[in-house]
């Protein structure tokens, strides 16, 4: 972890924070890094404690109850969990195997297999009183399962794929919109949107995913799952907000105020006296085709390629500080102001 940030301070130009992985033998090193309950630590630059419930891109695996209880009982700090039932996946899997379809993928990894990982999740946070956050929720059947169960102790967030993008999506572009949890069905994507409304979720976030296009053609189910997003996420939301899906006001909160008070950062998330200037100027009213060739991420792909979005950030300030530009008309990738690590600190959260 010390090693990641010190990374990050050398590259950075903007404020970062990192989770530590859980594993089912490594409680003592998490305690050290987000300690107990009794003796919860702050160390700037953590977040929390990641736990993969059902097993993703990548080998970080905590399924079994009793590895689960072990970490929920006896860490501090704030648990985010990848809430997908490994054992539910393991079993249906048969079903499954033989296939090479992309619908296979939502089908496969199904509303049942996320709310089965969820419903735990929170039965374990209420019976040790622990902070959880619910990553990428998905799913209609768990956001409708969350209503008056989220608030200060459970919060939970959604994604600008899962808010755009349906199984039809999915058909046309295959593997690119390959993700864990998988992008689902036009009724799953109408919930969401009600539950955010409605406060049940109360962020939005990205769940970058930086996979090479290699890795994406290798087809279902050896293709790669995940997806860059971080740059695409402002303005695919404002666009939302610009086609009456919701409101600029409604954008700040999910992707700004909100996230400073589920991650308990201060001196962030609302303009005013004595907080960060970190701030996003964006022009609602120019229009840019997102393209592959402009895309920051280095793998070089968005799953938003082709659409038109508005609300692109034109400057961008870390603490007061000018760190990037954009004038669409003239360079419509932007440019960095600063030098790596010139700007930026880690982010302090209290949970």
């Amino acid at each position: 972890m010390q090693k990641k940030l010190e990374t990050a301070s050398k590259l950075c130009v903007n404020n970062y924070g990192f989770f530590i992985g859980a594993t089912p033998d490594n409680l003592s090193h998490l305690q050290e890094i987000v300690g107990t309950p009794e003796n919860p630590k702050n160390i700037p630059g953590i977040c929390g404690t990641k736990i993969f419930m059902g097993s993703s891109t990548g080998d970080l695996l905590v399924h079994q109850k009793n590895h689960l209880e072990n970490i929920f009982e006896n860490t501090g700090g704030l648990i985010a969990v990848h809430a997908e039932s490994e054992k539910r996946l393991n079993q249906r899997w048969p079903e499954f195997e033989h296939r090479t379809d992309i619908a296979a993928h939502a089908e496969w990894r199904d509303s049942e297999t996320a709310l089965e990982a969820t419903k735990l999740a929170v039965e374990l946070a209420q019976q040790y009183n622990h902070r959880l956050h619910v990553l990428h929720l998905t799913s209609g059947l768990e956001a409708d399962w969350l209503v008056g169960k989220t608030g200060d102790k459970i919060t939970t967030e959604t994604l600008p794929q899962h808010l755009t993008f349906t199984d039809d999506d999915v058909e046309r572009h295959g593997t690119r919109l390959q993700m864990n949890p998988p992008i689902r069905y036009s009724e799953d994507r109408d919930t969401l949107w009600n539950r955010l409304k409605d406060g049940t979720i109360q962020c939005i976030a990205t769940d970058h995913a930086p996979h090479t296009l290699s890795s994406k053609d290798l087809g279902w189910p050896k293709a790669s799952s995940g997806m860059p997003g971080v740059e695409t996420s402002l303005p695919v939301m404002l666009t939302h907000a610009m086609n009456g899906m919701c409101s600029v006001e409604d954008v700040v909160k999910w992707m700004s105020t909100n996230v400073a008070k589920c991650y308990g950062m201060k001196k962030k998330g609302e303009i005013k006296i004595g907080n960060d200037a970190d701030l996003v100027l964006v022009n609602l009213s120019e229009e840019l085709e997102v393209k592959d060739k402009n895309m920051w991420t280095k793998v070089g792909w968005s799953p938003f390629a082709g659409r038109t979005l508005v609300g692109w950030p034109q400057l961008t300030f870390i603490q007061g500080k000018p760190v990037f530009k954009r004038e669409i008309k003239k360079n419509t990738k932007g440019q960095i102001l600063v030098n790596p690590g010139q700007t930026g600190t880690r982010l302090n959260c209290f949970n």
